[in-house]
């Protein structure tokens, strides 16, 4: 479930079908030498920074002979049902090609890569011919369908020019690179011909890659679900504050007027200790305030998302998020037993921060032919790696009295456990170890799963 996103960012994918809930709790074991706590990460700077969710139509997992084609052809349906429609082929199109570009990358040995690209080239034009088979005559869908078409086409061919400048080369295969190219040019030529884009902004690398990025704005409108922020508990923290402001001030007038009656004159003395008492109670009133609503909020959620079909504006799903550091004894039972598993010299001073995403689709069905809610869930791990040590480390050995030596970079090491609850009788447990160094993840290798867990018990 868990799996690399960006350099230092990983995602989590879970699907969503109509009315049903799930639950998802990670649980991070974060080396105290990567210096990440209270102080230097709080849980609202990573909520806001390095976390996002979103929503989507019927996109997980997809790939390219899996795409199917769902248009409202020229005689039927409204101009948003065809919009929608249109956006939602283009939008599993881009998913399921970035996927499988990622897939075929993964093959190191060009006897591999190149059928394999080849292959995926093909799938590729028989879904752009079926993309542009219903260029619509009614001149209000033709922009809809102008923008799509200019999008997908541009975001294809950089797709297979990212494919063919990653990927390995040989002489052996130059037929099919040649075959691949021209395949890019074709598409060029294709967007020349339509005149999509001006001169001018084909001669500028910036304004062709923000106008592309607006265009992939547009087909997403109807098939990401747009959301809403909220921030819960905000009325409960004012009350918190006043009332423990309350009690101190009463406390407080009550030692200023004792020192009043004690003294009949205002001296020197009686001025100090009104001072000392209106010290004292800026210092202890944060510190309580901050002891009791430590103890309010926990286990409650700290935010909540709502998510809306951006056109019919009906309310789809909604996500409650839980984030705070906690302490080991905290941790559930498996859990805990989770952790404990690990090798003796893995158990270093840590410190815990648990997440948690409980997320409740109120729909009771999807758009016609789409049965499941895509989840993406990304958390970015910039901030753990912000203390990290720079350089390398040097390994020497020795070979005959020959001293050699080689660079090794400093890595760091965290551990996740996830929790995924579908139903009460439905919980699946995972332990990851993710290896990263300041740049970028290097691994991360799936330790525990569901399996180990039930041999324990038996």
């Amino acid at each position: 479930m868990l799996k690399q996103d960006e350099n230092l960012s990983f995602i989590i994918e879970p699907e969503l079908k109509p009315r049903t809930e799930q639950r998802l709790d990670l649980y991070f074991s974060i080396p105290n030498e990567m210096s990440v706590n209270p102080q230097t990460l709080s849980e609202e700077s990573f909520f806001n920074n390095n976390f996002k969710s979103h929503l989507a139509y019927n996109a997980n997992n997809i790939h390219l002979p899996l795409v199917r084609s769902r248009f409202v052809s020229k005689n039927k349906g409204e101009q948003q049902d065809y919009r929608q429609n249109l956006n939602l082929y283009c939008y599993q199109v881009r998913l399921a090609l970035n996927a499988d570009i990622k897939d075929t990358l993964k093959h190191q040995e060009a006897e591999e890569f190149y059928p394999a690209a080849i292959e995926l080239c093909e799938q590729t034009k028989g879904l752009l011919k079926k993309l542009r088979r219903y260029t619509p005559d009614d001149e209000k869908l033709l922009p809809f369908y102008k923008n799509a078409d200019n999008y997908l086409s541009w975001h294809v061919e950089q797709s297979f020019l990212k494919l063919l400048d990653e990927g390995p080369r040989s002489s052996d295969f130059a037929k099919e690179r040649s075959e691949l190219l021209e395949f890019c040019k074709n598409e060029n030529s294709y967007r020349e011909e339509q005149e999509y884009n001006s001169q001018s902004t084909l001669e500028d690398a910036n304004r062709i890659t923000n106008k592309m990025r607006l265009l992939q704005r547009l087909i997403e409108h109807g098939v990401v679900l747009t959301r809403s922020t909220r921030h819960l508990n905000s009325y409960l923290k004012r009350m918190v504050k006043g009332t423990v402001t309350a009690v101190i001030m009463a406390f407080v007038m009550l030692v200023v007027l004792n020192a009043r009656s004690n003294f009949t004159e205002v001296t020197a003395t009686l001025i100090l200790i009104l001072g000392v008492i209106y010290g004292l109670r800026e210092i202890f009133k944060e510190d309580i305030t901050r002891v009791i609503w430590r103890a309010i909020v926990r286990g409650r959620p700290k935010w909540r998302f709502q998510f809306k079909n951006s056109i019919t504006k009906d309310k789809i799903a909604s996500q409650y998020i839980w984030l705070e550091y906690t302490s080991f004894k905290r941790l559930p039972k498996a859990v805990r037993r989770i952790f404990s598993k690990r090798r003796h010299q893995n158990k270093q001073a840590a410190q815990w921060l648990h997440f948690a995403s409980e997320t409740q689709v109120n729909a009771k069905e999807f758009l016609p032919g789409y049965d499941t809610l895509q989840q993406t869930m990304q958390f970015s791990l910039a901030p753990f790696a912000r203390y990290l040590k720079r350089g390398e480390g040097k390994l020497y050995h020795l070979d005959s009295n020959k001293i050699s030596k080689k660079a090794v970079e400093r890595r760091y090491q965290l551990n996740v456990v996830l929790v995924f609850t579908q139903s009460e009788d439905e919980t699946l447990y995972q332990r990851y170890k993710i290896t990263l160094n300041r740049s970028k993840i290097v691994n991360i290798e799936r330790i525990y799963s569901q399996t180990d867990i039930l041999q324990d018990e038996r």
